[in-house]
């Protein structure tokens, strides 16, 4: 849920990368804070747990104008994608307001997307949430080894396995390269703060 903090004037709404395990979650947020002015983007913090990491920061993007007069800062989260941890992905999807997932292209992970997306759905459940109502972009990431002899998923093998029933907006990406990463942003962007000015006005009414 949007957070409004008056004394600074703006609202903050949260956006998670969530996916499997070196899916490249951590990829994408590091590309995207290393582009963005410092005048508008915060500190990156880490916290590093075996293998793999969570990172947060937050940004104030200025297209997007501002609601009842109060600005629009994004908050940018991943969560560790491996099983073991999965109480941190639930803390660090309380109060989310939208969702990026993030799945490997690479075959040999087909099952870890598909039970990524339904660890997904449960913890969101856990919160409250129903994933068809959230904001929720999928991106099909490392699709640049297209070329390469990895075997990969085809396009359409990962739409029937993540979005047959979601049909959200779909980005194919190389998070290493910056392929659809700003794409992915962008739209993930747009949906969750179109949702949170649908929740402020219905709370200010």
């Amino acid at each position: 849920m949007a957070f409004i903090d008056l004394g600074k004037k703006e609202i903050q709404a949260k956006i998670v990368y969530y996916g499997p395990g070196r899916g490249g979650k951590t990829t994408n947020l590091l590309l995207v804070h290393e582009s963005m002015s410092k005048q508008v983007c915060g500190k990156m913090v880490t916290i590093d747990t075996k293998g793999d990491r969570t990172l947060f920061f937050d940004f104030l993007p200025l297209s997007l104008g501002k609601i009842l007069n109060l600005s629009i800062r994004i908050q940018l989260y991943t969560v560790p994608g491996q099983v073991m941890y999965n109480t941190t992905r639930k803390l660090v999807l309380r109060g989310v307001d939208g969702v990026v997932f993030v799945s490997d292209s690479l075959r040999i992970q087909r099952q870890k997307n598909i039970e990524s997306l339904r660890n997904l759905e449960e913890n969101l459940q856990d919160e409250g949430l129903d994933i068809h109502q959230v904001p929720l972009v999928l991106q099909y990431n490392k699709r640049d080894l297209a070329s390469s002899n990895v075997p990969l998923l085809t396009v359409e093998e990962m739409e029937e396995d993540l979005n047959r029933d979601l049909k959200v907006p779909t980005f194919e990406a190389s998070a290493v390269k910056g392929v659809g990463v700003y794409e992915t942003l962008r739209e993930i962007s747009k949906l969750t703060v179109k949702g949170v000015i649908q929740k402020v006005r219905g709370e200010v009414r």
